[in-house]
């Protein structure tokens, strides 16, 4: 059996809600403007066209609680609450009707976006990853199994800087539900256990600096918090 030329990473993982246990991580798939109201503020047509995925690397995962430094290269920081999507079991093509089986759980994201570099690659026909995927970009609260907290359809959807309200939503808004985003991500990637979906965000994205303290919930799953904290 051949050596590691040096010693791997400590595998990505989220903390489970009520327990010990860490969620191993193994993808992060992104569902982009999946709510309405977050289309048009983007200046977008909120018709449910099919949805469209990003991802973000797997060590961008990091626990509720931390303290993320102010990324570099960016002057326009935002925030995203999200409901997060924990499979459990893998599977290709996976059907609208089977896709809850695949589930493991839910929690509680914030999809973080270096939103200057996102418009400047637009304008330029260029890939979004840099302005995604970047170290810590994807805070996640602890996991709540399916089995205790049941497949969410409903629930507000909220975040808060410095206790001042910015994001408010409700699952119901969803333009795509949770099957049904599960069954059309599997259509192009064959999901396997630990990957993550997150599944867009409500209206009322915004810019954070320094010092601020983000908070946010899904009614019904749980509650994330984080820092900004001072440039590296």
């Amino acid at each position: 059996m051949s050596d590691f030329v040096f010693a791997p990473p400590a595998p990505a993982s989220v903390a489970v809600s009520g327990s010990s246990d860490r969620f191993p991580v193994r993808r992060i798939f992104c569902v982009g403007r999946n709510y309405a109201a977050h289309a048009r503020e983007m200046g977008q047509d909120p018709d449910r066209e099919p949805p469209f995925f990003f991802d973000k690397p797997a060590d961008a995962v990091t626990d509720s609680g931390a303290t993320i430094p102010y990324p570099p290269l960016t002057a326009n920081l935002h925030h995203e609450i999200e409901l997060v999507v924990a499979i459990g079991k893998g599977g290709f093509r996976i059907s609208v009707a089977e896709a809850l089986d695949h589930v493991w759980g839910y929690g509680v994201g914030i999809d973080l976006t270096r939103r200057d570099l996102q418009d400047s690659a637009k304008k330029m026909g260029r890939p979004w990853d840099w302005s995604k995927g970047f170290d810590r970009s994807a805070p996640c609260g602890p996991l709540l199994p399916a089995a205790t907290s049941g497949h969410p359809t409903r629930g507000r959807v909220w975040l808060a800087v410095n206790g001042d309200p910015r994001q408010e939503g409700d699952l119901t808004e969803l333009i795509w539900t949770i099957p049904e985003v599960i069954a059309i991500c599997s259509e192009a990637m064959e999901l396997e256990p630990g990957d993550l979906i997150y599944t867009g965000t409500p209206a009322g994205v915004g810019a954070v600096k320094a010092g601020d303290r983000i908070t946010g919930g899904v009614e019904g799953i749980g509650e994330i918090e984080i820092v900004i904290g001072a440039p590296r």
